[in-house]
């Protein structure tokens, strides 16, 4: 089984180096881009990108530091965190800037942690080019030469790191089913991590915000090892406090990229707000199976007025873009519908498992390109003609070779989604398409130069 877990790359250093800057010209950097939540500003923290092929995760770490903070604490606070959960550490500082003693601790601190350590000299516009060597002296062996504002180095940086995630060791698969409780802080994630492991495990209090690592525990269900992690609060950019709530969103990410199947949890009295969707999006994006669970349903009861069906039809509207997932009403309180959720993860995984034979996809798309040819253009009409499903692949992951396919309207890929449930189902999972030009030759289990995800 391929190793699909993609590597997170964290952002360090000391304050007003620039490290938000950077991230920013990273993630705006066309090429550089593979999809950006709906709504995500130049405050966001976290971004999913692609350069040359290689998909990761970059996270920023800025805003950490605050004047009155010992700096002592936070630094240790960012970098433990970044060595917990990244695969690449860069390290940024300011080129005009002589090295200080915070620098000199955060190179430390980075390096100590075992992971790959990038030094990224930012503002490099501001100096004499010879002038980068004396940040030798960090003891950091790669060196990266940036200038932000004169878009210089941005290249060179995303094809070091593109060049240093190859390196990285693939990760070993476990048996167990892992299972993420992702949310925003206080949605009632530990109350029903508790709950699902019948005893008190994680702190559970009302102030938001309780959970700061990731908790973890293991229970056997029909005969099946299934372990569960309940992770801090993903909170909005603008509200993400100062030091280790910060790396919540590191934390939930690499949960994400750990586990096969998540739980987004959605409070009861809150069910329209954004951020939940775009942690959504982000399940979808990642390649996960996905369980929308309302929590606090216990809540709504004592209050008469409440049109229960109004709640959930809203839900369903507000996350049309994820239908697949299945909707589930729960109380960690009187433990309503907790056991389904046992359930719901064994049905999402034998659906995340399944492999249709080759001959029996191609007499699928055969059917359903039949039934709606796909348009196009004058003298540009896509053609489908063969499907294939990835073996090493553990998401529900298909290549459908054709001519034209860069015409293919994004439409017509809901199409394609839509008929592949009708006729395998995938319950619980998102499906991904890769829409190749039959006239490339690509090897079997690479991602192809043209990548088309549905959208369903």
């Amino acid at each position: 089984m391929a190793n699909n877990k993609l590597p997170i790359v964290a952002i360090v250093g000391r304050a007003n180096v620039g490290k938000s800057s950077l991230f920013n010209a990273i993630i705006e950097k066309r090429e550089a881009i593979v999809a950006r939540e709906a709504g995500t500003t130049r405050d966001s923290i976290s971004a999913k990108a692609n350069f040359r092929n290689q998909q990761f995760w970059i996270v920023d770490t800025a805003g950490i530091k605050d004047p009155e903070d010992d700096f002592e604490e936070s630094i240790q606070s960012q970098v433990r965190q970044a060595s917990d959960s990244a695969d690449i550490i860069m390290v940024v500082v300011e080129a005009d800037v002589p090295i200080s003693n915070d620098d000199r601790q955060v190179a430390k601190l980075a390096l100590k942690s075992q992971k790959k350590v990038i030094l990224v000299i930012n503002k490099v516009d501001k100096i004499n080019p010879d002038g980068v060597y004396i940040f030798a002296r960090l003891g950091i062996k790669d060196m990266v030469s940036t200038s932000v504002t004169q878009s210089k180095g941005i290249i060179e940086l995303l094809t070091h790191i593109t060049n240093n995630i190859e390196k990285i060791p693939v990760r070993k698969e476990s048996e167990r089913l892992k299972i993420a409780l992702l949310g925003r802080p206080n949605v009632g994630k530990s109350s029903l991590f508790n709950s699902i492991l019948n005893k008190q495990q994680a702190l559970v209090a009302p102030r938001a915000g309780t959970t700061r690592d990731v908790n973890r525990s293991t229970i056997r269900y029909n005969n099946r090892e299934l372990e569960f992690m309940d992770t801090a609060g993903i909170r909005r950019p603008g509200r993400i406090e100062r030091g280790v709530e910060h790396f919540s969103v590191l934390r939930s990410i690499a949960a994400i990229e750990e586990s096969e199947i998540c739980f987004l949890l959605i409070d009861a009295s809150e069910v329209d707000v954004s951020l939940d969707q775009k942690i959504a999006g982000m399940i979808k994006e990642a390649g996960r199976g996905l369980v929308l669970v309302v929590s606090k349903w216990d809540t709504l009861e004592a209050n008469e007025n409440v049109d229960y069906d109004s709640i959930l039809s809203n839900i369903t509207q507000n996350y049309e873009f994820v239908a697949w997932a299945p909707l589930v009403v729960t109380s960690a309180i009187t433990g309503q519908n907790v056991t389904k959720l046992y359930e719901l993860a064994l049905k999402i995984k034998e659906a995340r498992d399944l492999k249709i034979p080759t001959h029996t996809l191609n007499n699928w798309l055969s059917r359903v390109t039949r039934e709606h040819p796909p348009a196009g253009l004058k003298n540009r009409a896509p053609k489908l003609n063969y499907i294939v499903q990835e073996d090493d692949n553990p998401i529900p992951a298909f290549k459908i070779f054709g001519s034209q396919t860069g015409f293919v309207h994004w439409s017509y890929k809901r199409y394609l989604d839509r008929k592949m449930r009708e006729e395998f189902g995938f319950f619980g999972n998102p499906i991904q398409f890769w829409l190749i030009e039959k006239h490339i030759a690509h090897k079997h289990g690479e991602k192809p130069t043209k990548t088309i995800e549905s959208n369903s």
